[in-house]
């Protein structure tokens, strides 16, 4: 009786974008200490040539972040043309449920709020990656 071999995927690609540099490092490390493979990035200026260079597979995303902030990005991956429909998970301080309503009606898959615990930001992203 031959033993089946597992199927090895390529484990999935995460771009983060956080403009603090602790928890840049901290979601960079713990999200490659997954399994996940990650891009980490201060801010969404070269938004669009890193979509097409590292094509991730989700995107961890603060809102607050230095222009453009998190909600133009958003705007923009819902543009034609925009980049890929990327599953988002925002990680975020703006706790009130006005920035969380917003950040959902721009298609964002999760909203966590500040500080995350790491174990819940990792459910969140296999959550948005199974739809």
């Amino acid at each position: 009786m031959a033993l089946s071999q597992p199927t090895l995927t390529p484990p999935p690609r995460i771009l983060v974008i956080e403009d603090d540099y602790a928890n840049r490092l901290l979601f960079s490390d713990y999200l490659t200490y997954a399994g996940f493979v990650v891009l980490a990035l201060a801010d969404g200026t070269e938004l669009g040539p890193t979509l097409h260079a590292f094509q991730p597979d989700l995107l961890v995303l603060d809102l607050g972040l230095p222009d453009p902030d998190g909600y133009c990005i958003l705007e923009q991956l819902q543009t034609p043309g925009g980049g890929p429909q990327l599953p988002v998970v925002v990680v975020s301080g703006y706790a009130f449920v006005d920035h969380q309503e917003r950040a959902l009606a721009l298609g964002v898959h999760q909203y966590l709020i500040k500080p995350v615990r790491m174990k819940h930001l990792v459910q969140a992203i296999q959550s948005a990656l199974v739809r």
